[in-house]
């Protein structure tokens, strides 16, 4: 590919971001995280990446939006990581898959299932997609230290969410019920659709990252008749990512 000045899809050249960001999803989100950093400042907006960059403890750090899915959310951390990036903590939304997992819960991912495609372009399907062990400590000790209910476990990962939603009207119908019931039976917690392309991508950069999420909803606490509500606030997630960040600088300052 040829050599720019500028990333070709997140507009970004050297200088331009720190060496930690946070990945949210909605290019939306970014203005409300950027706020928890000094001196914020939007710094590039393409498609669906969308940066800015300010400082926390006297470093600079960023946040750059992903879009939906493993193929943008791979591209962000390969652009990202050519810029001198070197962690990253995912911040997003998921759906509750375990009984035990509640809307509004805050869920850390100690792995993913691999039940989408962006990362089989990186690494065979027997390498597991696991996060950075230390980025992974310092979420679950921030959203605990928050008085958050945090649920550490192994996620899914996919590419449709109709797949998920409405896996009854799909031609593979019975492969993706076969498979929802074997997650269900491996104590799963939650579904969503970045966390396995990243820890792949970072594992092949030799970066760091880790991911946690809002719960919005559990399909099988309702199918269960279980007591629930819609959550759509994703504002404790966003401090739960910002403060695991603090944390992180201050343990390399240290």
């Amino acid at each position: 590919m040829q050599e720019k000045e500028k990333q070709f899809h997140i507009h970004c050249a050297p200088g331009d971001v720190g060496r930690w960001c946070i990945l949210p999803g909605d290019p939306g989100r970014c203005a409300a995280i950027a706020q928890y950093f000094d001196n914020a400042r939007q710094v590039a907006q393409n498609r669906e990446y969308n940066v800015y960059t300010g400082t926390l403890l006297g470093e600079a750090v960023s946040v750059c939006s992903t879009g939906i899915g493993g193929p943008s959310a791979a591209i962000a951390m390969e652009e990202l990581a050519a810029l001198g990036a070197h962690t990253f903590i995912r911040v997003g939304t998921c759906g509750g898959i375990h009984l035990d997992v509640r809307s509004g819960d805050i869920v850390v991912a100690t792995g993913a299932v691999r039940q989408e495609g962006t990362s089989r372009e990186y690494a065979p399907i027997e390498f597991p997609a696991v996060p950075d062990l230390t980025v992974t400590n310092a979420l679950v000790q921030a959203a605990t230290a928050m008085g958050k209910t945090c649920r550490a476990g192994v996620v899914q990962s996919k590419d449709s969410f109709y797949g998920q939603h409405s896996p009854h009207r799909m031609p593979v119908a019975a492969a993706l019920e076969e498979k929802w019931t074997a997650w269900k039976r491996l104590g799963v917690l939650a579904s969503e659709m970045e966390s396995a392309a990243l820890f792949t991508v970072a594992a092949s950069l030799g970066v760091r990252c880790g991911a946690c999420f809002h719960v919005i909803w559990n399909q099988e606490r309702e199918a269960a008749g279980l007591d629930q509500e819609e959550s759509l606030d994703t504002a404790a997630a966003v401090r739960v990512g910002v403060e695991a960040l603090k944390l992180l600088l201050a343990a390399e300052r240290a």
